[in-house]
């Protein structure tokens, strides 16, 4: 079974930083492409950004330049800067089994295993 558990969210002022956590168990085929998605209130959940077990990585045109997304064995990492009011929201992990061919992708519905997820607020 795989075990997403988030931490690291909380309230910071615009332009500042958090560092969100993902404490990921599970095999490695069942954990191959895993990510951070956000849903804000009244909106679609949407992928941040993605990483495969090549290394692989694909951000949201949003964040890009400004977030960066990292895994080693046991933990996935996005570490946040220059963070703006829309960046807040409910940060989710994710793993889906298998990788994509070519770079992973921020697609909700192809992630079969969700973390309960960490407040962001930035005001």
């Amino acid at each position: 079974d795989v075990q997403l558990v988030e931490s690291g969210g909380g309230s910071v002022q615009g332009g500042g930083s958090l560092v969100l956590s993902c404490a990921v168990s599970g095999d490695e085929y069942d954990t191959a492409c895993a990510g951070w998605f956000r849903q804000a209130p009244g909106k679609e959940r949407e992928g941040v950004a993605a990483i495969d077990s090549a290394g692989l990585i694909t951000y949201a045109n949003s964040v890009k330049g400004r977030f960066t997304i990292s895994k080693d064995k046991n933990t996935l990492t996005l570490e946040m800067t220059s963070l703006t009011y829309d960046d807040s929201g409910v940060y989710y992990c994710a793993a889906r089994r298998g990788r994509w061919y070519g770079a992973p992708r921020l697609v909700v519905e192809s992630y079969s295993d969700w973390g309960q997820g960490t407040q962001v607020t930035v005001s």
